[in-house]
């Protein structure tokens, strides 16, 4: 994987770069409203325990390079509104971005060259996921805690001129470093935000040390006790090549258009189709079916009715997603603000999950759902989606500009966004951090 990453062409590059444009402003932005959290808190002043070169985005911090992309990633990862990698169930963006954005407080690191590793992160990170990770798999482990180092390393190494040698020791000691167990949804705690954290963190360090000397196994992927093999033995050994389709990895990541699991969101579409379209009321309603894929109903805290004692919890609930968008008319930060809604929790009683061959079949190129429900009268209404309705590149742009706008102010937050409109120009994209800070 690390030497194909260095000379790769990238297919359809053009689109790429415009896509990975539109993933760091929705992370910017992630980032900002997630500023004054408890868990960004947190990795804030664990990050300015020491001082150093590299910005805490919308701080006045400037800490050393790995805690900058700790602090970074935690709050990119705060909304549960990050971009999404459905074939390798990761968050991609909250560890490639902090990664980089930290680097490159190192040495001035051109626009271009930052496109370019960003993508081949991507590529890397989705690649090995899908080889990796599946429905089972994320039952016990976080994958973007697994995706997300490979990603980090290979973006990283790109950025800082790796060779080919060093490049493969960097995303060797990566894979040393991957962890995070799906243990929180159960009680919505907080280390979930924290493992991107880990995961930038860990991929920073992995290529600082690989650019120091350090070397690592190069089987540590594929050896006989490699990482496949730990964590898919008896098995064949999966083929990883970039690029392979034609399509880089990136083109196939979605913005999250609400603040919720990924699987949440196709459901909750449908619920908010029944209520507008077809004028389903709260009140009408005594059962409601979501059916979907596996993978949904198997992740943890997905297919839970509560009761719910955090947002997180409620964040992971398709049950109360659902519930809430039929309450609310819509899926905002709102609705997760009251946990014991007698009516949402009414309607999260009284809904299943069920897995549907159907959705199976198109997972994960599409990840479909649809929602049935049973009204007072007997009658039913269902509404189906083929797959999730992505945030549009309009949409990740205009909840920018209303969040930019009112925290950093007209002025800052048009600079900010003109400077990555221009990314591919900008001589050293630390500019970035720097319009971040006041």
């Amino acid at each position: 994987m690390a030497r194909a990453a260095l000379s790769a062409n990238i297919p359809r590059e053009a689109e790429a770069a415009e896509k990975l444009r539109i993933c760091l402003l929705d992370f910017l932005t992630c980032a900002l409203e997630s500023r004054d959290l408890p868990i960004s808190g947190q990795a804030i002043r664990f990050a300015a325990m020491e001082q150093g070169s590299a910005p805490v985005l919308f701080t006045d911090h400037r800490v050393p390079v790995p805690q900058a992309a700790f602090a970074n990633a935690v709050m990119g990862h705060g909304l549960v509104r990050e971009d999404m990698h459905t074939g390798s169930v990761s968050h991609m963006g909250v560890v490639i971005m902090p990664t980089l954005l930290a680097l490159a407080a190192r040495r001035p690191i051109k626009g271009r060259d930052f496109i370019r590793a960003a993508i081949l992160g991507y590529e890397a990170g989705g690649r090995f996921g899908r080889a990796l990770i599946n429905a089972d798999f994320a039952r016990f482990f976080r994958p973007t805690g697994f995706a997300g180092p490979v990603a980090g390393a290979i973006a990283g190494g790109s950025l800082m001129g790796l060779s080919e040698d060093e490049i493969t020791s960097a995303l060797s000691l990566a894979v040393n470093t991957m962890s995070g167990l799906n243990e929180w949804p159960a009680t919505g705690s907080d280390e979930m935000f924290f493992h991107p954290g880990f995961a930038a963190r860990n991929a920073v360090t992995a290529v600082e040390l690989a650019a120091l000397g350090a070397r690592s196994s190069e089987r540590a992927l594929d050896g006989a006790a490699g990482l496949f093999a730990a964590y898919r033995p008896g098995l064949p050994l999966p083929e990883i090549a970039f690029f392979s389709d034609g399509t880089p990895e990136l083109l196939t990541v979605y913005n999250k258009p609400v603040p919720a699991c990924n699987y949440a969101q196709t459901p909750c579409q449908a619920m908010l189709a029944l209520a507008r379209q077809d004028g389903v009321r709260p009140d009408d309603v005594t059962e409601i079916l979501v059916r979907g894929t596996r993978a949904m109903k198997l992740y943890p805290g997905c297919d839970y009715a509560g009761p719910f004692g955090r947002i997180l919890q409620a964040k992971m609930s398709i049950h109360f997603g659902v519930a809430a968008a039929l309450v609310h008319g819509g899926v905002t930060e709102q609705n997760y603000r009251v946990l014991d809604d007698p009516a949402i929790m009414r309607l999260a009683q009284c809904l299943t999950v069920e897995e549907g061959a159907e959705f199976n079949a198109a997972y994960p190129a599409q990840q479909g759902a649809s929602v049935e429900v049973t009204l007072k009268d007997g009658s039913t209404r269902k509404r189906s989606l083929a797959d999730v309705v992505p945030a549009t590149p309009e949409g990740v742009y205009g909840r920018f500009r209303e969040a930019a706008t009112t925290i950093l102010g007209v002025g800052r937050a048009s600079k900010l966004e003109d400077a990555v409109a221009r990314l591919e120009t900008l001589e050293d994209v630390s500019i970035l951090g720097t319009m971040t800070q006041s």
